[in-house]
Order: structure tokens, then sequence, then C-alpha cells
């Protein structure tokens, strides 16, 4: 698939990019003027620099770094973030600090990692009834803890 992306002009540096073979996320960057300090259970709007062109039937989703997660605890506020097809404005990953402790953003410091994934929009039918299945209206842990 080819992913069409724009750089703006507060962009510089690196565009997003895999960082092995295997990975699903395209790690991308923090552009920022000065860095932004996070005290606990603050949240920002982070700028990336970058538009998207989506091929309609996907989505991007921004996801949190895992290693940046356990070791800092920072992390997404709407993880899954949603980019949708027909958005062509700059992303922006919306970061919060969950730890006990200020996190500082450097410039340039990888804050998220971006996937491309197939969507499916569905087709609403309003019914009367549902059918009926094991589960039923249990939820919220009614299939139990293990």
């Amino acid at each position: 698939m080819k992913l069409k992306v724009k750089t703006l002009v507060n962009f510089k540096g690196d565009l997003p990019a895999y960082q092995s073979r295997g990975s699903s996320g395209l790690d991308v960057r923090a552009q920022l003027d000065k860095p932004v300090v996070l005290r606990p259970l603050e949240r920002a709007l982070i700028p990336t620099g970058l538009s998207f062109e989506i091929p309609e039937g996907f989505e991007i989703q921004a996801r949190p770094r895992s290693g940046w997660a356990i070791k800092q605890g920072m992390t997404l506020l709407n993880t899954p973030g949603t980019i949708d097809a027909d958005y062509r404005g700059e992303v922006k990953i919306i970061l919060i600090n969950l730890s006990n402790e200020p996190v500082e953003i450097q410039d340039q410091e990888r804050i998220a990692q971006l996937v491309v994934c197939p969507i499916i929009q569905a087709e609403i039918h309003l019914v009367n009834d549902l059918s009926d299945t094991a589960r039923g209206h249990g939820g919220f842990g009614s299939t139990g803890r293990n």
C-alpha cells in the first residue's frame, strides 16, 4: 500500500518509519519549538508536522509506544486515536503522563506509533429484537475473572 504524506511548515527531521522489518506501527516524532514538560496526570496536544492522504476503506490508528508507557508512564489519552481517511489536517497526538514524575518531551522524540488499518462501515438496521446468546445481557466481568 502506498500512503501519501505531506510535510507541513513546522516539520523537520525524519518521516515516520518502521523501526524493524516486522513492525506494525510507524514511529512518529514530536515537532516542537521547545521541550514540553508534562506533570503527573497532565496532557498535551503534540504536533507531528504531517498530514496524510489515507486511502478510502482505511484509517490510521495512533497508539502509544510500549517502552515509553512502561518506563515513564507516557501514553495516548484516546487510545487508539483515529485519523479518518477524509481528514487532511495536521495529525496531532494527545499525550498524557500517568507517572508520578514530570516527563519532558523533546523535539524529534518518538511519541506514538501510527498503524494503518482497514475499516468497515456498518449498515445500520433498526430491529425490535436481537438473537439470544448464552451470555445474554451479562457484561463487565460476567464471564469470570480468569
